[in-house]
């Protein structure tokens, strides 16, 4: 399983589609009780549910590993979890992968500069008063030496995503 790690918007889900259209992978569907943005689709982008459906699987122990992020519970779940499956995470998230499934995994971290994430934030719309929010939020959280085990940091500060998707691509190969 391919797992990707990095802050908001510095380029997970552009290059985790990526590597689902041009490489092959799937995507690993992770549970969320965050509310749908435009665009996403309910089965596909993630199961969205409620907070105490989320808490029942929970409870049930279907997840893996679970995080709490700007107020909501995400989740990956235990059935998912297979050969080239592309899955974006947190660093806790990160962390309980590689504990859990060890070999199993390769975890990629994507570094970006805070500047070209704020401005990917606001190009997409997102209210400023929540691009601030998270960007104060991923100081705290995405810090690279609290990661348990990373394979592989790539630097997505202005290089091209097809570039990256196959430096990523081709080290996952190399790896299996």
């Amino acid at each position: 399983m391919l797992v990707l790690i990095g802050a908001s918007a510095s380029g997970k889900t552009e290059i985790a589609k990526l590597l689902i259209a041009k490489h092959g992978f799937r995507k690993m569907i992770t549970y969320t009780t965050r509310a749908m943005r435009q665009g996403e689709v309910n089965g596909l982008d993630y199961h969205f549910v409620s907070v105490e459906v989320f808490k029942q699987k929970a409870l049930a122990r279907e997840f893996l590993e679970t995080t709490d992020y700007n107020g909501n519970h995400y989740g990956t779940a235990f059935k998912d979890a297979e050969r080239n499956r592309v899955v974006i995470v947190d660093i806790p998230g990160a962390n309980v992968l590689y504990d859990q499934l060890k070999n199993d995994v390769v975890i990629v971290y994507i570094e970006t500069p805070e500047a070209i994430r704020e401005a990917r934030m606001l190009y997409r719309g997102d209210p400023k008063d929540q691009v601030e929010s998270r960007l104060l939020t991923d100081q705290i959280h995405f810090i690279k030496e609290k990661v348990t085990h990373i394979d592989l940091v790539i630097d997505n500060g202005n290089r091209e995503l097809d570039t990256l998707t196959e430096t990523i691509a081709n080290y996952y190969k190399n790896r299996q």
